[in-house]
C-alpha cells in the first residue's frame, strides 16, 4: 500500500551524504527537524523508513529540494553494490536460504560483492522462471479477488494518495481532467512524460527511473487505457512505493494498485460520490453517465461504480469484462452473483451463462447504448446493464449488477426483459438440444481455433509478461 518509499537505504544515504557535506552532526541535524539523532541514524541506515513530511524537514534544514533526496539513482558505483546486496539480504528469497546476513565494510573489494550480488540475481531469474505459469497466475488472481472482495473493493490508503496528488494539479473541481494537469502531476513527481511509436510491444508505457522519463504511445490503446491513465499509472509505482515485484503476486496486486490510482485520480471520490448521490435521489444512476461526467472508458466508471457503492451507499454489486466468446477477462462480485469458477474457485477463462446480460448483450444489433435485463438464477434476481465495446482484435462486454432490490436506483430498472439461468446446471446452456445432437453427433470433424495466450508462458523477466530484451533496446535507442 502507499508509502513515500523510493529505496529507503538510498534515500538514507542521501541524507548523510549531503549532512556530512554540510557538517552536521547526528543531533545537530535531529535538533534541526525535532527528532533524536538515533533516529537520524535510523533513517541513514535504512532501517527506518521516511515519511514524506519527515523527508520534507529534513530537505529544508539541509538546503536541498526534497527530490534530491528521493532519487533512485545511487551515489556511486559503490554505493549501488552495497544497496543492492542490502536489500537482497532482506528479501524473502535469500532468508529462506537460511544463510547469515553478510556484513559489508569497506575492506570488502567491490568484486566480491559483484559476484555475490551477481550469484544473487541468477537465483532470483531462476526462482521467478517459475511465477508466470497460468496456473500460478489463475492462483494469486483468485486470492487477490478474495481479499478485494473482503475489503469490498475500497482502498482507502490509495484514495488519500489519489486525493494528495491531485491537490498539485492545478485542476478545478468538477471538471474531467486535463492532459495538461497529468503533465503537471508528473513534473512534480520529476517526470517528463514523451509520446513515442516504438515503445515495446510488451509493454503498455515505459519509464526511464534514471532520466524521469515516461513514454507513452502517441494514441490511446484500444480497449480502454486511455492516455491519461496510462501515464497516472507509470506514476503510481512512485507515488505509492512500489518496488520491482518479488513474485507474480506481488505484480498482480501492484496493477490492480496503480489501476485503482489512476480510477481515484480521473474520478475523484468526493465529485465520484456526489454524482452518485444525486443520480440515486433522481433514481437514476447509469454508468454511461458516470463515465460521460469524467470522461474515463466505460470500464474505469463500471469499476469505479464498484468502489464506492459499498462503503458510501452500503449497496452490493458485480462487475464482469466478457470476452466476446463469453470467457471471463475480469470480474468482482460482493453482492452473491453466481461467477462460474473451476475446482481451484478460479474464475479467469470461465465461460459465463448466455442467458448473463454480459452475453445477451452481443445478440442485440443496437450496441452504442446500454443493455439492460433482470436474470433469475438459482441464489436469487439481480438486475444488470452491459455496454459492449471493442478492441483492435475482438468485442467484449462490461457488466454490472445489483440484487433485484437494489435495482430502484438504476436507470433500467423498468426493463422487461428477463432471463432465468440455471448455471452450473448443464442443462441450462452448455448442453446441445437433444435432437440437434442425435442428428448431428459424429458427423463432423471442426478446426478449434487456438487459444494461444493460455498455452504460451510470460516472457520471463523483471516485470512478468515483459521482454527485458526489447526494453533494453529501446531505453538505449532513446538515452
Amino acid at each position: 500500500m502507499p508509502s513515500t518509499k523510493t529505496n529507503s537505504a538510498t534515500v538514507g544515504r542521501r541524507i548523510r551524504k549531503v549532512r556530512v557535506e554540510k557538517g552536521l552532526t547526528l543531533q545537530q541535524l535531529g535538533d534541526l527537524v525535532a527528532l533524536s539523532g538515533s533516529q537520524i541514524s535510523l533513517l541513514e541506515s535504512g532501517k527506518r523508513e521516511p515519511k514524506l513530511g519527515t523527508l520534507m524537514q529534513i530537505a529544508e534544514a539541509l538546503g536541498v529540494e526534497v527530490s534530491a533526496l528521493l532519487s533512485s539513482a545511487p551515489l556511486d558505483e559503490r554505493d549501488s553494490l552495497e544497496v543492492a546486496l542490502e536489500e537482497a539480504s532482506k528479501s524473502d528469497l535469500y532468508r529462506s536460504l537460511g544463510l547469515p546476513v553478510f556484513k559489508i565494510n569497506k575492506s570488502v573489494p567491490n568484486d566480491v560483492l559483484e559476484n555475490m550480488l551477481g550469484l544473487y540475481r541468477e537465483l532470483v531469474r531462476r526462482e521467478s522462471e517459475t511465477i508466470a505459469t497460468p496456473e500460478e497466475a489463475r492462483r494469486v488472481n483468485t486470492e487477490l479477488r478474495n481479499t478485494m472482495r473482503e475489503l469490498n473493493n475500497h482502498l482507502p490508503e490509495v484514495e488519500k494518495a489519489a486525493a494528495d496528488i491531485l491537490k498539485v494539479s492545478g485542476q478545478l473541481a468538477g471538471s474531467a481532467l486535463s492532459h495538461s494537469a497529468v503533465a503537471r502531476m508528473a513534473k512534480h513527481m520529476g517526470f517528463e512524460i514523451i509520446h513515442v511509436d516504438d515503445l515495446p510491444h510488451s509493454a503498455r508505457s515505459l519509464t526511464d527511473i534514471e532520466n524521469g522519463i515516461i513514454y507513452l504511445p502517441p494514441a490511446s490503446i484500444p480497449g480502454g487505457h486511455g492516455l491519461r491513465a496510462l501515464a497516472l499509472q507509470a506514476m503510481a509505482h512512485r507515488v505509492l512505493g512500489h518496488t520491482a515485484p518479488t513474485s507474480y503476486a506481488d505484480f498482480l496486486k501492484q496493477r490492480l494498485e496503480i489501476n485503482y490510482f489512476s480510477s481515484a485520480v480521473l474520478m475523484p471520490r468526493d465529485e465520484a460520490v456526489s454524482f452518485v448521490k444525486n443520480a440515486m435521489d433522481a433514481k437514476d444512476l447509469a454508468v454511461e453517465d458516470f463515465r460521460d461526467a469524467f470522461g474515463v472508458t466505460h470500464e474505469t466508471a463500471a469499476m469505479r461504480l464498484t468502489n464506492i457503492m459499498t462503503s458510501e451507499f452500503d449497496i452490493r454489486m458485480h462487475f464482469i469484462r466478457t470476452g466476446g466468446q463469453g470467457e471471463i477477462l475480469k470480474a468482482y462480485e460482493n453482492d452473491g452473483f453466481p461467477l462460474p469458477r473451476d475446482v481451484t474457485g478460479s474464475i479467469e477463462g470461465q465461460q459465463i451463462c448466455k442467458h448473463f446480460p454480459g452475453r445477451a448483450a452481443f445478440e442485440q444489433r443496437e450496441r452504442t447504448t446500454e443493455y439492460y435485463q433482470y436474470t433469475d438464477t438459482p441464489v436469487g434476481t439481480f438486475w444488470g446493464t452491459a455496454q459492449i465495446g471493442q478492441t483492435a482484435t475482438s468485442d467484449f462486454s462490461i457488466s454490472v449488477g445489483v440484487p433485484y432490490a437494489d435495482a430502484k436506483w438504476f436507470r433500467g430498472r423498468f426493463t422487461e426483459l428477463r432471463r432465468q439461468s440455471t448455471c452450473p446446471d448443464e442443462n441450462c446452456c452448455r448442453r446441445p438440444d437433444p435432437e440437434l445432437a442425435s442428428k448431428w453427433s459424429n458427423k463432423f470433424w471442426p478446426s478449434a481455433t487456438a487459444h494461444v495466450h493460455i498455452l504460451a508462458p510470460l516472457p520471463s523477466g523483471t516485470f512478468p509478461g515483459i521482454d527485458d530484451n526489447e526494453v533494453y533496446k529501446f531505453l538505449e535507442k532513446h538515452s
